[in-house]
């Protein structure tokens, strides 16, 4: 593992994970529905009946470390319950004896938990050496089947306790439910909050707010690149012939700088970059009409993949990076259609509505969200990748936009003016648990959620 003193030499700044587990071996999770053939629970969709988990208190040898338990059992509890799917047990319905039982196979009896209706038991422990460094043994049981389901041991510093407790959250979601946890993630948008627009981020539930770019105009349009490192986004900015144009720019959370991508004449907005990280799709107007165009992350050399009488913006890639979805005017009013990676075998995929915008690619492959202009305001809705089976997601709650599928597949972020001011919410992928997560950051639209990531620092 890198020291302290090598992680602060190579000052390794990642937004989601600032510490340790960014600056060890890690890498993006994909998400694959084959990954749910054999998953505990379901979600994404309304539960009938939420799994009841077990956690009891995190074994430790002294009170110091106690109270390093019990902030680890808080966060894992929170990431936990954020998921809508589980109940926690209440600890006063505990029959075991702490005394008499371990946290290992055999060290204790799995039917005594059935007794009290458990289903899925998390059982833990923390010690801390000499140098500040936290060990956390972990073991999750499925009582129901009588058997452990993994076990995994953590190590840390001290001072990334909550790191440590977001990677065994992540952990369990992923053992239970075959999608990759969330809690490490985070969510780019843009917001007025300084009367201009500027890229902010935040963590996957709202909270730890940061200002991203400073550049006092207008910057909208984030886009995560797949590990998390950069962030493309949109500016009105003056170049040299004092002329207002939208440029491309792509913040490097690595070094703290950011990079111009492409200032051609125009409009340069609206990018996603593709699943391997190599290319970004994007809406160009230097050539008068806007069409969607590839462009290489490293040469910034374009292709064009789109060429209509109408305008094409909105690119969303498909999982595999074989496909992409976007928006056209090119049969009249704007809809939605997909095309081949190579803008080949373009299919219309929306026909009614007076106007289809941002269209988002579930990462399972199997939704694609958009908003549609129904009934005197835009509501989201989803619909199968062929366009059919079309379900409206809210509606009569003002204007609801700019809709993003969460890595896991499971939820949808939008930007909502239902209270009055824009801001970002957070649904089911079935329109239910709705939630509010920005606060006090002005109008904040365009929300985009970030990969998961899978970290090497657990010994297993």
């Amino acid at each position: 593992m890198l020291s302290r003193i090598q992680i602060a030499a190579r000052k390794c700044f990642v937004p989601f994970i600032l510490s340790w587990v960014a600056c060890l071996s890690w890498a993006p999770l994909s998400y694959s529905a084959a990954q749910s053939d054999n998953n505990y629970i379901s979600v994404g969709t309304a539960q009938t009946k939420k799994a009841v988990i077990a956690f009891p208190e995190i074994r430790t040898p002294d009170a110091v470390t106690v109270l390093l338990g019990k902030s680890i059992a808080d966060i894992v509890q929170k990431d936990l319950q954020f998921m809508g799917v589980f109940n926690f047990l209440d600890p006063s319905a505990f029959i075991e004896s702490p005394a008499k039982s371990g946290i290992a196979p055999d060290t204790f009896k799995l039917n005594e938990w059935a007794a009290i209706g458990t289903e899925f038991l998390l059982k833990t422990g923390l010690s801390q050496g000499p140098d500040k460094t936290l060990a956390f043994e972990t073991h999750v049981y499925d009582i129901v089947g009588l058997k452990e389901i993994f076990s995994k041991r953590y190590v840390a510093p001290v001072s990334d306790l909550k790191n440590l407790a977001h990677n065994f959250a992540n952990d369990v979601v992923q053992s239970l439910t075959g999608a990759p946890g969330i809690f490490l993630t985070k969510i780019a948008m843009s917001c007025d909050k300084s009367r201009k627009k500027e890229i902010y981020m935040m963590n996957y539930d709202g909270t730890d707010v940061k200002q991203v770019t400073h550049h006092r105009s207008i910057a909208f349009g984030p886009a995560w690149n797949p590990d998390g490192t950069r962030l493309a986004y949109s500016l009105i900015t003056r170049h040299t012939d004092n002329n207002k144009n939208i440029d491309l720019y792509e913040f490097n959370f690595i070094n703290n700088t950011v990079r111009l991508l492409s200032d051609k004449i125009g409009i340069n907005s609206g990018a996603a970059y593709a699943p391997d990280g190599l290319k970004i799709a994007l809406t160009l107007s230097y050539l008068g009409n806007p069409e969607i165009f590839s462009l290489d992350t490293s040469t910034r050399k374009i292709t064009r993949l789109t060429k209509s009488y109408g305008f094409d913006v909105d690119p969303s890639w498909s999982p595999n990076g074989q496909s992409f979805a976007f928006v056209s005017s090119r049969t009249g009013r704007p809809m939605v259609f997909s095309a081949k990676s190579d803008g080949s075998q373009v299919q219309r995929l929306t026909f009614a509505g007076r106007y289809n915008a941002s269209p988002t690619w579930s990462p399972r492959n199997n939704k694609i969200g958009f908003a549609g202009w129904l009934d005197k305001s835009f509501d989201i809705f989803i619909m199968n990748p062929d366009g059919t089976t079309i379900e409206r997601l809210t509606k009569n709650q003002g204007n609801n936009e700019d809709p993003f599928f969460s890595p896991d597949g499971n939820f949808i972020l939008f930007s909502s003016n239902r209270t009055g001011q824009k801001n970002i919410y957070l649904m089911n992928v079935d329109g239910t648990f709705v939630k509010r997560l920005t606060y006090g950051l002005g109008n904040c639209v365009a929300p985009k959620w970030s990969n998961p990531l899978v970290s090497k620092t657990a010994e297993k």
